[in-house]
């Protein structure tokens, strides 16, 4: 597995599992403890997916030992505040059965943010939380964090793929020693994306699947990436992009691609 080392030293994995609109408990949970038995050792999880319970199970019942898993969650918007993100942290603890979480997001740049940041770099401090981040924020939002706030964000996860690819955003985070990780790598879908005939192309070059060709295409722009499925076909083809290599002509091509803005959530 390749890593990239956060703001604070710690490592996190580039390529992960994700876990949006996996409800059923028990689809959830097989889904997680296929992904962990055939390598994935990043697993993404948020309040508002109702998963959580059903993640942590999986934890338990895999034969992966806890450190070597790296566990994202993220509170609900209607939790933001001090207390509320308080309380949220801990029965996200609860939920998922874990006594830390490797990386904690703000969900949304909704409410009372810096109360809600004031209660993570708490969290941070007591060793609850390994590192703290925030999700769907634009570069202002979180320069005003930063303003404010004595710990920089980790992370800024966002709607990240070809067809808004975050060139720019990602410059400006680096800058400040934020990492990038993409939601919906594969857009969900949208713009006909494994359809492409600019992405068919590639993936028929190098004999890989347009998942696996977006997968690694991120990797190399060192994006973290979390793709979805509770298919074991797709989960284990999505963490086989490891023996391959795109070109640095071939990752240009890629550019063109590029609207410049989210198609699910506009930041």
């Amino acid at each position: 597995m390749m890593n990239i080392i956060l703001n604070n030293g710690i490592k996190m994995p580039l390529l992960g599992f994700g876990t949006y609109l996996l409800r059923d408990g028990s689809m959830c949970e097989q889904a997680v403890l296929h992904a962990l038995n055939i390598g994935y050792r990043l697993i993404d999880t948020a309040a508002a997916y109702y998963n959580e319970e059903s993640v942590g199970s999986a934890i338990k019942k895999s034969n992966v030992q806890r450190e070597e898993i790296f566990v994202t969650t993220k509170f609900l918007p209607t939790n933001t505040g001090y207390k509320n993100a308080k309380h949220a942290a801990e029965a996200s603890l609860k939920n998922l059965g874990l006594d830390y979480i490797d990386l904690y997001l703000i969900h949304l740049p909704q409410g009372d943010i810096n109360s809600s940041w004031t209660a993570m770099e708490e969290l941070y401090k007591e060793g609850k939380v390994r590192a703290i981040g925030v999700s769907n924020f634009n570069i202002k939002e979180v320069q005003n964090l930063i303003k404010q706030h004595r710990v920089v964000p980790a992370v800024n996860q966002v709607e990240t793929h070809p067809f808004s690819q975050r060139a720019e955003m990602q410059q400006a985070l680096k800058a400040q020693g934020i990492q990038l990780e993409s939601w919906a790598p594969f857009a969900q879908g949208k713009k006909n994306l494994f359809n492409n005939e600019l992405l068919k192309a590639l993936s028929d070059k190098y004999n890989k699947s347009i998942a696996q060709l977006v997968l690694r295409w991120l990797i190399q722009k060192e994006v973290v990436a979390i793709p979805k499925s509770a298919n074991v076909k797709r989960i284990t083809e999505n963490f086989n992009v490891f023996d391959f290599e795109l070109s640095s002509e071939d990752m240009t091509t890629i550019k063109s691609l590029d609207n410049g803005r989210g198609l699910i959530y506009h930041v």
